[in-house]
């Protein structure tokens, strides 16, 4: 399996860069696993943090691509350096009378939200890395998942500890 890359692009806050962006991706065959795309403290700027797998030499490749399009400002292979991930889900699990207290009790040891009751399910949201939130999907699938919604990767760079 390739190794995952989050790489953050900041471009121009302008229609069609982010068709641009996710263009190079699609005619060069690769897949884009994840995506979030919202406005900087500067209006005039957006960022994207995209996560994709591949080789070295290919993410080298992709990174230098995304540098040459137009109303691209700044890319970073965040893979590289220190960084916090996050992504969010919310999921819809069935929780009948005789699993309410095990979900319930995986909801708690993972830090999780429960953010709708019914009688039938719970809704919890999710909050962690990739990696997190896989481990409570693979806990959560033997008591039924009725429905999981996720947001894409976030990152930020760490801050020097000087």
């Amino acid at each position: 399996m390739e190794p995952r890359h989050t790489i953050s692009v900041w471009v121009d806050n302008i229609p069609g860069v982010l068709s641009r962006v996710t263009g190079l991706f699609s005619g060069r065959g690769f897949n884009i696993e994840s995506l979030c795309v919202a406005e900087t403290m500067d209006p005039e700027v957006s960022r994207i943090t995209l996560v994709t797998t591949g080789d070295e030499q290919i993410i080298e490749q992709v990174i230098k691509q995304l540098r040459k399009l137009i109303n691209v400002i700044k890319v970073v292979d965040l893979t590289t350096v220190e960084h916090v991930e996050r992504e969010m889900a919310l999921v819809k699990v069935k929780a009948e009378d005789r699993s309410r207290a095990e979900v319930l009790r995986i909801a708690d040891i993972f830090r999780c939200r429960v953010v709708d009751v019914s009688p039938n399910s719970y809704t919890l949201e999710i909050t962690g890395n990739h990696e997190k939130i896989k481990a409570v999907l693979d806990l959560l699938k033997v008591h039924g998942i009725h429905e999981v919604v996720r947001t894409g990767t976030l990152a930020i760079q760490r801050s020097k500890k000087d």
